[in-house]
């Protein structure tokens, strides 16, 4: 069965090409993910289409108000069964990471609820959302960009989306380690040569020098997860 997403937007616009290309188009095409765009705009009170007013209290920026927002997610609630996970895409979030996105390739239907401006009506996060997804420490123009990057990432963990379901196995993160650096045609090139190892037929040590690899570059790049890997090594986990 397809994974079922629902994009809640006030950009649909910006996610045409996105979703008719690479491994998210192709998996579309094989009936292993259904999209569906919903524009909150839609759902406005007045005949300006308002989705925003100024803050309480004062402040700069415009919020996204609850009347059209929570009546787009109950709207999208209603053109599916089961009920979506509903994912608010906020700065606030809990960071995104690889654990994530297979947590979220394990559920039947997502709801991605992208926001913009200042943010959302403090009241939609309570009242709407299941969990709260952010990027990282930094700020976007918008949560469709958020929305794009997580859809790719579980897309590529959905069966058969790649054509090969090990393809994944190796990726950087996947097993907590940083992926091992990878050589193609030609042997050499402006001095630089592929390493000995890769081209000695010996399968045990290219596992190996890949290992040694991916354990020397994670802990020179990034120190936080080498951490988390060595202690789970340590711990016989």
């Amino acid at each position: 069965m397809a994974l079922r997403v629902d994009i809640l937007t006030l950009f649909c616009d910006l996610f045409g090409a996105f979703l008719d290309t690479s491994i998210v188009g192709r998996a579309r095409r094989n009936g292993l993910l259904d999209v569906h765009l919903t524009n909150i705009r839609d759902f406005a009170k007045d005949a300006y289409g308002s989705v925003d007013d100024a803050p309480f209290g004062g402040g700069p920026g415009m919020v996204l108000m609850c009347p059209p927002v929570f009546d787009a997610v109950e709207h999208a609630q209603r053109l599916a069964e089961p009920p979506g996970k509903v994912i608010l895409l906020t700065p606030q979030g809990e960071t995104f990471n690889q654990r994530i996105a297979h947590e979220l390739a394990g559920e039947e239907r997502l709801i991605f609820l992208a926001g913009h401006y200042e943010g959302f009506d403090e009241r939609i996060r309570t009242g709407l959302a299941d969990r709260e997804i952010s990027l990282g420490d930094f700020v976007l123009s918008g949560g469709e960009f958020a929305a794009m990057a997580i859809l790719d990432a579980v897309t590529r963990l959905l069966p058969g989306a790649l054509g090969k379901d090990e393809s994944t196995t190796e990726e950087s993160f996947q097993q907590g380690l940083l992926e091992y650096p990878q050589y193609t045609r030609p042997r050499e090139f402006r001095g630089m040569s592929v390493p000995d190892v890769l081209l000695s037929g010996d399968h045990a040590k290219i596992q190996q020098w890949r290992k040694e690899q991916s354990e020397m570059r994670t802990q020179l790049r990034r120190a936080d997860l080498w951490e988390q890997y060595d202690n789970g090594k340590n711990k016989g986990t």
